[in-house]
């Protein structure tokens, strides 16, 4: 393990102590959510020589510019906010976001500054520099472990993605979860052309399950993500799905097939690529939480009219190449708790 994770890992368990204190103050708060949200492209306006980043700077082709990041970091700061009905979540897993700098200036947005949200990051091999990301909240969650897991490919070594991100701590001073956010690879160049790759994610991730399960009695799990796969697909329903070393994931994302509003539109069609995927025993009824619902964050202000496919459309930030002031291609999804005995 690199110094980098050394070092990270340390500072875990140095603020374990005081997790712990706060976690227990916060348990007043009988109801709390975990939030999932493909960001979109939250780039900051730097051209970044070691990735391919340069259409999202000010000369670049979308013209991207520092008062449309800050509008772009106030909507997703709203998101937030809202996702959570004021109390903000206690995890935010997020995708595409290009670095630490664009993390830093989220969670310091005058609306999510005083949640007092800590950052789990690594830049990623991602060719366009797009990460995934952990945001949680110190007085709920207290991380002790956490890892970036490589996807890589045993017949091309020079192929990159990004990583997945598994992170280890204590809810609310009371159980232990364990946490995976996924960014797999993307459609791009075809559908069975690029399903092999979404098969190697797949597999890794549910290499890193089994070797939770050795080490831990009954783990509660959690699997975030933009699987860029539907539920039903082959990654996802038989190579991650079924049973694993003692016991079974669920997919909490598959009776969503039936909304008429996932998560993406492509075209006439929705599509539910950001999933919850859990493992039965955080289902199952314990001392410290009970498990409510999961759910697509449907709110009109993140959809618009599509006039040319009908019915509605994620409000994104760019149509083409085309600014207009939205949120993202892919809509939040969010996991709904309550407190026991507290």
């Amino acid at each position: 393990m690199s110094k980098l994770f050394s070092t990270l890992k340390l500072a875990g368990i140095l603020l374990l102590i005081p997790c712990f204190v706060v976690g227990q103050k916060n348990l007043a708060t009988p109801e709390f959510s975990f939030l999932f949200y493909n960001v979109e492209n939250l780039f900051d306006c730097d051209d970044d020589s070691l990735t391919s980043d340069d259409e999202f700077t000010p000369g670049g082709t979308r013209g991207w510019t520092k008062p449309r990041l800050y509008d772009k970091l106030d909507r997703l700061s709203k998101v937030i906010l809202a996702a959570g009905k004021w109390n903000p979540p206690v995890v935010v897993g997020l995708c595409e976001v290009e670095n630490g700098k664009v993390l830093q200036m989220l969670t310091n947005n005058p609306s999510l500054q005083k949640y007092n949200y800590k950052i789990i990051h690594k830049e990623s091999p991602d060719e366009r520099g797009i990460d995934v990301a952990l945001l949680y909240r110190a007085d709920s969650f207290c991380p002790f472990d956490y890892q970036n897991i490589p996807v890589r490919d045993s017949l091309d070594r020079s192929f990159k993605t990004r990583e997945i991100l598994q992170v280890s701590g204590v809810l609310h001073g009371c159980d232990t979860l364990h946490l995976f956010v996924n960014h797999w690879p993307s459609r791009y160049g075809g559908l069975m052309e690029t399903a092999r790759y979404r098969c190697m994610a797949a597999s890794t991730l549910k290499t890193a399950i089994r070797l939770l399960q050795k080490k831990y009695s009954q783990p509660k799990i959690v699997c975030m993500g933009d699987f860029n796969d539907q539920p039903f697909d082959e990654s996802l329903s038989v190579i991650l799905g079924g049973s694993v070393e003692n016991g079974k994931l669920v997919n909490l994302s598959s009776e969503w097939q039936k909304n008429d509003i996932k998560t993406l539109k492509n075209g006439y069609s929705w599509e539910v690529f950001d999933q919850w995927i859990v493992s039965d025993s955080f289902l199952k009824s314990n001392s410290c939480f009970r498990f409510l619902n999961a759910e697509i964050v449907t709110f009109p202000f993140l959809l618009e009219n599509d006039n040319k496919f009908g019915g509605v459309k994620p409000r994104r930030t760019y149509v083409g190449f085309k600014y207009q002031e939205g949120f993202s291609d892919h809509l939040p999804i969010l996991i709904r708790l309550k407190m026991i005995n507290h």
